[in-house]
Order: C-alpha cells, then structure tokens, then sequence
C-alpha cells in the first residue's frame, strides 16, 4: 500500500533534545514514503507576517493591468515578474494561473558569467505607489523562510542518517538565491471558460525543498501517491506544505522522494484560490554528485519501492546524472521550457533547440 493522507509535523518538537528523536522518525518516514508533508509552528514565521503576505499578494492582483505590467517578466532576462493569465506551460498544457514570481536580492551578473546566471537579478517590483509595503513585506518573509528552509533541510540530513551540515556544500551561503511565487487560479465560471481546464499540470518541484502557503480556503493541491492515486491536500490554518524537490532526491540517491502533484483549478463559481509558494534555492554553480547516504537507509526506500511494484511515474526527471554539468543550466532550460512568451525575446536559439527535441519525442 501507499500513503493515503498527508503526514503533520510540528516544527516546535524539533527544537527540544527531549522530542527530536521522535520528530526525526516521523520526518524519515515523510522522506521516505510521501514526499510531501505539512510543517506547523516554523520558527521565525510569524502568524503577522503571515497575514501581511496573504493579504498584500491578493491586492497585487487588483492592480490595474496596466500597473501589474510595468513588472512584466518579459521585461528582463531573469524570468522573475508579472505573468499574465494562460503564459505557463506545464505537460505541453496551458497553466489557468496569473502570477508573480520574486527572489530575493542580487544584482544583474556580467556578460562573461554563465549564461544560467541569468536567473540571479533584481527583482521587478510593483509600483510602490500603488501597493505601499508590499515589496518590504516579502522581502522579509523571504529572508525568514530562508533561513527556515536551510535548517529544515538539516534535519532532512539528520533524519536519514547524515551529517545535519550535509547540504550546506550546496548553498551560496548569505549570497543565496530563493523564490517565490503569488499565484491566483481564476474561477473558470467568472471567466467563462467552458470544460475543464488545468491550474498546474503533473510536476515536481526542483531544487531541495518548497513551502507552500495556502492562501485561500479551496482545495486544489493533490499529490500523487505510488499507486498512482491523486490525494487531496486541503488547506490547513498554520501550516506550510513542505514538497520535497527533484534536486534532494538526487543528491541522496533516491531515498528523499520527489512526488508528482497538480493543481486543479477552483470550482465554478467558488472565486478565484490564491496560493504563495516558496522555493528553497541551491547555488547553480552545484554539480548533482551523489552524497554517502547510509546503506541501511537505501536498504528501506528499496524495500518501499518493492512494496510497489517498483513503480515509477512518466514525469520528466530534471536531474538525469550526465544530462547537465551544473544546475544552474538544468534550471534555466526549464524555465525557457516553461515560459516561450519571455524564451522568445532573450532565449530564442535555446528555445528553438528544446521544441526540436520536443518534435522528435512527440
């Protein structure tokens, strides 16, 4: 059997040597069997910080068009900014999403970096006019779910057997980049959209891990379990939903799983749903070297995977050992696969190469 629900784990037992041994337990099996799980009480994430972000990332999207394109992400070659509703592609299928995506500060790279460097820039920022507080109020939230995230990751380590510094290697150290995203998923109704239609196709996340806040009380997130059954993953007040990423599955050989999931979009006539996620970044310069997980714990995702079948999903797999030599240019091909509006005007060999390699696979 696989896992039917979705496993809650309070980060509070984590921060006492009375109560950790029994949070690490429950964190492995989270790794191990779902790959998904909820965290509550994360320290520094403030309940008031919370609902600043909430509330801010809803009104950034009753902005007039006008002021939410002036940070359009066509404008710049760093694939952060406004996307207008329907320019996402997940699965060859249009994501039914309006969106920002942000990151926390760097400057614009030199022209004799790598090109993947690209991704590392400012941020386009609303108007702060228009939307008084809301880039101080992410850039704090950022900063604190930074810090967080580096952390939890430790105790994703400690909890498999490893060093709690294991993946420290693989940062940038305070020069790090993270992301974010505040998405709305229309309602259909309000559109008149006819049929069904995605809010995020199948995928899993990259990088080690991400935090999703659910903004709004609609059901949408579900995660794909081994038998190939789709689980609800409802909002719950307080809580962060923690997916494990593409890029920690790789560095601990497969025994951190990485989970496909989807979003579907609101039910007709429910309003639109809103949702924040946050993303754990890894340096781009990182080479995808396999890390020494201990014999007895690959000895337990092998016996999982038995259990199943040794069933495997049809998502595409970023980190194929040989495909990239940095994830740096694993990251920016998928961005360029995921956003031809903006491909077009900075990447347009690159987004040639990948619909050729499309067409013959098709």
């Amino acid at each position: 059997m696989s896992f039917d629900s979705i496993p809650i784990l309070d980060m509070s037992l984590a921060q006492s040597p009375d109560t950790k041994p029994a949070f690490l337990d429950s964190l492995k099996h989270a790794l191990l069997e779902v790959g998904f799980l909820y965290i509550k009480n994360a320290p520094g994430i403030s309940n008031e910080l919370v609902q600043r972000v909430i509330t801010l990332g809803k009104d950034f999207f009753k902005l007039p068009e006008e002021k939410k394109l002036e940070c359009e992400m066509k404008n710049a070659k760093s694939f952060l900014g406004y996307n207008k509703l329907g320019m996402e592609i997940t699965r060859f299928k249009t994501d039914w999403r309006e969106q920002i995506d942000l990151s926390t500060p760097h400057p614009v790279p030199s022209p004799d970096e790598p090109l993947y460097r690209n991704l590392l820039a400012p941020n386009l920022w609303p108007d702060p006019d228009a939307l008084p507080g809301f880039r101080e109020t992410y850039e704090e939230y950022m900063m604190n779910m930074g810090k967080m995230s580096v952390w939890f990751t430790s105790l994703c380590a400690e909890a498999i057997g490893l060093p709690a510094n294991a993946f420290d290697k693989f940062f940038d150290g305070d020069a790090q980049q993270h992301k974010l995203k505040i998405v709305k998923y229309p309602d259909l109704e309000e559109l008149g959209v006819e049929g069904e239609a995605q809010g995020v196709g199948p995928h899993k996340d990259s990088m080690l891990t991400s935090y999703l806040l659910q903004a709004s009380h609609h059901r949408g997130l579900q995660v794909q379990n081994g038998e190939g059954h789709w689980i609800d993953c409802p909002p719950i007040d307080g809580t962060f939903v923690v997916a494990i990423g593409q890029g920690m599955e790789a560095l601990t050989q497969g025994v951190c799983q990485s989970t496909t999931h989807r979003v579907q979009s609101p039910p007709r006539g429910s309003g639109a749903r809103y949702s924040i996620p946050f993303f754990q970044g890894v340096s781009y310069d990182a080479t995808f070297e396999s890390m020494d997980v201990p014999d007895s714990v690959k000895r337990l995702r092998a016996d999982i995977l038995a259990r199943r079948g040794g069933r495997l999903d049809d998502i595409e797999f970023t980190f194929v050992k040989g495909m990239w030599s940095r994830l740096g240019e694993a990251t920016l091909m998928n961005r360029i696969k995921s956003h031809p509006d903006v491909s077009e005007i900075w990447y347009p060999d690159l987004l040639q190469k990948i619909r050729a390699q499309q067409a013959i696979t098709a």
